[in-house]
C-alpha cells in the first residue's frame, strides 16, 4: 500500500472513498463531518437517516464504521467512523485504532482501491495531534487490506507536520 500525506480539503479528494470523522448521530456536525455533509449534499444525509432508522437507531458506536454514497463529492463513497473523545484518565487508543481498521475493512468490502482519511478525533474531540498521527499511521501500516492507496488529508500545517513526522 502507498501512503500519502497532503495538506488540503478532504471534500476535494478524487479517491474511491473518503472517511468522515462523524459524530454518533450520523446526521452531520462540525469540522470534517459538517464539510462532508455540506459539500456532498442531501443524498448523504438521506442514507444516514436510513441507517439511523435501522441498525444504528442508537447511533454509530465509537470505533465502528459504515458507508454511504458520497453524493456530490468526487469520491464514490463516504465511510463514516466515530472517533473517541480524548481523555487524560482513560486510554481510548484502541477505539481510535479501531476507527482506522474498521474504515479499511469497509473499504475492502466496497472494493475501494483508494481511501482518504482525516485526522480522526484530533479536532473537536481534542486528541493530541502527535499521538493521533502516530496511532493513525501505525494502525494503517499494520492493517491487512486490499486498499492500494491511503491518503491522509490534513487541514492544517500543524496536522500535516505531525503526520509527516511519524
Amino acid at each position: 500500500m502507498d501512503i500519502e500525506f497532503v495538506r488540503g480539503d478532504i471534500t476535494e479528494q478524487h479517491v474511491d472513498a473518503v472517511v468522515n470523522a462523524a459524530n454518533s448521530s450520523l446526521l452531520g456536525g462540525g469540522g470534517v463531518d459538517g464539510a462532508i455533509h455540506r459539500r456532498g449534499g442531501p443524498e448523504i444525509l438521506a442514507e444516514c437517516r436510513e441507517l439511523r432508522a435501522g441498525r444504528y437507531r442508537d447511533g454509530l458506536p465509537a470505533g465502528q464504521a459504515v458507508a454511504t454514497t458520497a453524493g456530490r463529492l468526487p469520491a464514490r463513497w463516504v465511510i463514516h467512523t466515530v472517533g473517541p473523545v480524548w481523555s487524560k484518565r482513560d486510554d481510548r487508543s484502541a477505539l481510535l485504532e479501531s476507527c482506522y481498521r474498521e474504515s479499511l475493512r469497509v473499504a475492502d468490502e466496497l472494493g475501494a482501491a483508494s481511501v482518504a482519511f482525516p485526522a480522526v478525533s484530533a479536532g473537536v474531540y481534542r486528541w493530541p495531534m502527535d499521538d493521533a498521527a502516530r496511532i493513525a499511521v501505525e494502525t494503517v501500516r499494520a492493517t491487512s487490506t486490499s486498499v492500494a492507496l491511503v491518503r491522509f488529508v490534513l487541514f492544517s500545517d500543524t496536522a500535516h507536520h505531525a503526520f509527516l513526522a511519524v
